[in-house]
């Protein structure tokens, strides 16, 4: 399909400018009509066909492999989030001790990928809440940020998805999510900026309120001893 330069223009502009079409990841509605291996037979043809296009020798013993594992790659691991099958189970529990202040799980380690450049995007997420009367396991919001990561993503809409995500099995509006991430797109390609990183937040009910978005960011900010 050829694309005319006007078109060509508007979709380096939305790329660079890392600009989100929709807060819900764009999925056509066939998106899970073929299975993982027919993905994967598929995706592999045209890495295959890219990496010829390039100049590539897949008859190298170090490049045989790479469309089938880059395929695989796509489809099992670092785009696995797309699969609603995969999607973590987030049981919840009775607040029977009656926590009533703000649970705060920081440093969450984030691996996802640029949707405009298909490149990482690595860093942490801070998530807190204020229990509704239930409460959720601690591991469980590190695989809900884990789960929504596996996609192509743009960085606002991630922050979106995980409160809107544990707002949902909580109860509650009082949840919050404030990622810190470099983004490769960045860092590796275009201005090159090694240094930079980017932060964006996402609060809800009672962490809109000055006073409770600031203890939480003191909490994110408090010094962890082991």
């Amino acid at each position: 399909m050829k694309i005319d330069n006007t078109l060509k223009e508007q979709f380096e502009e939305i790329g660079d400018d890392h600009v989100s079409s929709s807060e819900d990841t764009p999925l056509r509605a066939d998106a899970f009509v073929l299975t993982d291996d027919e993905k994967i037979e598929r995706i592999r043809e045209n890495i295959r066909e890219v990496m010829l296009t390039l100049g590539l020798d897949l008859d190298d013993d170090s490049l045989q492999g790479t469309p089938n594992r880059v395929a695989k790659m796509f489809v099992k691991e670092i785009f696995g989030g797309l699969d609603p099958k995969r999607k973590p189970k987030s049981s919840t529990f009775d607040n029977k001790y009656k926590y009533g202040e703000m649970l705060v799980e920081k440093n969450i380690t984030l691996y996802s990928t640029c949707e405009h450049h298909l490149l990482p995007i690595v860093g942490k997420a801070h998530i807190a809440y204020i229990s509704n009367g239930t409460v959720v396991g601690l591991s469980k919001m590190n695989r809900v940020v884990d789960y929504f990561a596996k996609r192509p993503q743009v960085q606002e809409r991630l922050n979106i998805q995980i409160v809107k995500e544990l707002q949902k099995v909580l109860n509650t509006e009082d949840v919050a999510c404030v990622i810190d991430a470099k983004h490769l797109c960045v860092n590796s390609r275009g201005i090159r900026d090694i240094d930079s990183s980017t932060v964006t937040a996402e609060y809800g009910g009672k962490f809109k309120e000055e006073s409770t978005r600031r203890e939480f960011l003191d909490y994110i900010n408090l010094e962890t001893n082991y």
